[in-house]
């Protein structure tokens, strides 16, 4: 059976922005995620981003420049030895009532119909609540970073109930030691 793990991609897999990654040049790796993304590889996962991009529903960017920042993510991610196999994303603005926005678990839902198989033993690895709600929503196992916004939305809600990592490199480590 094929072994996945789903990211969040902003905060979690490139450096978050308050103004939105809008182009290639402002999507940048955070240290250590790339190589993450690789170890899970080396390890026998499959990665798939989930990832809610609003700004194309907000006009910030269209979705031929979101090909070109994936783009960009999939050569530098090779670059370290790794491949994401899938990227699901929301285009829908918060307000737009869609399944696919997280926290709602639609994106998440979709990866497992389309890769027929259960979320019940793959990770959602994110940096937001709203990951975490998605991921407990559609029944995979959530984790958090501290990365992104996550170490500030640690310091308000430090209650959350799932493992917590400083980063994504921390959490692959403790997945494939898992396993």
């Amino acid at each position: 059976m094929q072994k996945y793990v789903l990211l969040d991609r902003d905060g979690v897999i490139n450096h978050d922005s308050d103004d939105y990654i809008k182009s290639p040049e402002e999507w940048n790796p955070i240290a250590g995620s790339l190589e993450a993304i690789a170890l899970f590889n080396k390890h026998n996962f499959k990665v798939a981003v989930i990832t809610n991009q609003s700004g194309i529903s907000r006009g910030y960017y269209d979705e031929a420049t979101l090909t070109e920042i994936h783009d960009k993510m999939h050569r530098l991610t090779a670059e370290k030895g790794g491949l994401i196999d899938t990227i699901y994303y929301c285009p829908h603005g918060p307000d737009d009532g869609c399944d696919c926005r997280k926290p709602k678990p639609g994106l998440l839902n979709q990866f497992a119909k389309e890769k027929n198989t259960s979320l019940s033993n793959i990770y959602f690895i994110g940096d937001k609540l709203g990951d975490i709600q998605a991921a407990n929503a559609a029944g995979a196992k959530p984790i958090f970073v501290k990365t992104g916004k996550g170490q500030n939305i640690f310091n308000k809600n430090p209650d959350i109930n799932c493992p917590i990592f400083e980063d994504l490199y921390d959490a692959a480590k403790f997945i494939i030691s898992e396993k």
